[in-house]
């Protein structure tokens, strides 16, 4: 009966020593599969692929271009050669060169159309589209802060460059590049990202890890007290704003129809008696456009719109991107220095 007893208890024995076994592989089994940066098959941490994988997407559509003496960059937007940038980077040239890369041949392009108010504007090769590789576009309305984006472009001449940051918000809006004898440029619904975008990058892409492209590199916040840029703090034109303007750039080269509200009249800042601005004066109100048909008139000066002051072009620019198309607003007007106000429905910001 003993002997029986022992070999029982040999054999319990034997059972948890498996049981032990079991549960340590099942522990080790969870750890290994919870350690952090755990590499791929390649050798790679899924993080560093994710990186990888957009670059060798995106960069060999990102490109430099020259206008003049100044560089910038740029995407490629489709097959036939058609390639987005800032209006900035194009300033009042007609024809550049594009380089892919420091191997590549320079490409000869030229001016398809310009719309300042969102600082774009798209160019042609006029040979060798087959060497340009299209991206791929993300919806940027569907833009999360915390997203790691990638900065591509050409910055300070340096074909092929990449920085890294995340999101840091959506839908700022902006004041963009002054364009002399143009209208200000002020960007909504405006990416900022703590990428660093330095000059060069402007007209570049902004790029998410699934290698499509969020939007469009523009401009770096100035720090107010040292006149620098504050650097961390960069913007964006987004993705679905690029796309569409672009698109009617292309079919008619201007801009009939976007997202943004306008009075449709040719302006200039007024200068009071003091000698300082206080209001816009309407050089010319568009026939049949919005401010037209609420009886402003050229001579009149626009001073406010639904109590928003607008001392000048810039300000008034900044008060109509509240408001979308069709929307109606009370505009206060000085004509003859006698106060009135009329109520105009917007029409849509066209070039």
């Amino acid at each position: 009966m003993a002997s029986v007893l022992r070999r029982r208890g040999r054999a319990r024995t034997a059972i948890g020593w498996c049981l032990t076994s079991v549960l340590a592989l099942v522990v080790l089994t969870a750890v290994a599969a919870c350690r952090p940066g755990r590499a791929d098959q390649s050798g790679n941490a899924p993080l560093q692929a994710g990186y990888e994988f957009a670059i060798s997407r995106v960069l060999p559509s990102v490109v430099e271009i020259t206008a003049g003496k100044s560089t910038g960059s740029g995407v490629v937007l489709d097959k036939h050669g058609y390639i987005v940038t800032n209006a900035h980077v194009v300033g009042t040239a007609k024809k550049f060169t594009v380089r892919v890369s420091t191997a590549s041949q320079a490409l000869n392009a030229r001016l398809i159309g310009v719309f300042t108010p969102d600082d774009l504007a798209v160019i042609r090769v006029t040979e060798g589209a087959y060497d340009l590789k299209p991206v791929r576009w993300a919806n940027s309305a569907q833009a999360q802060v915390g997203q790691i984006v990638l900065a591509m472009g050409s910055p300070y001449g340096l074909t092929d460059s990449v920085t890294q940051g995340i999101v840091s918000a959506t839908g700022r809006t902006v004041t963009g590049p002054t364009i002399a004898g143009k209208p200000p440029t002020v960007i909504v619904d405006a990416v900022q990202t703590s990428a660093a975008i330095n000059p060069g990058n402007s007209g570049g892409a902004l790029v998410l890890l699934s290698g499509r492209v969020l939007g469009i590199p523009t401009l770096t916040a100035q720090d107010p007290e040292i006149g620098g840029p504050a650097h961390g703090i960069g913007f964006a034109i987004p993705a679905n704003t690029a796309v569409n303007i672009s698109r009617q750039l292309i079919s008619s080269g201007r801009v009939t129809r976007s997202d943004r509200a306008s009075l449709e009249i040719v302006g200039e800042t007024h200068v009071s008696s003091r000698r300082k601005p206080d209001g816009v004066t309407v050089v010319r109100a568009t026939k049949g456009g919005a401010a037209a048909a609420a009886g402003i008139r050229a001579g009149d000066v626009i001073s406010g719109i639904d109590g928003h002051l607008t001392r000048d072009l810039a300000q008034l620019d900044n008060v109509l991107v509240i408001y979308r198309p069709g929307e109606r607003v009370r505009v206060e007007v000085l004509r003859n220095g006698n106060p009135r106000q009329v109520t105009a429905t917007l029409g849509s910001l066209r070039s």
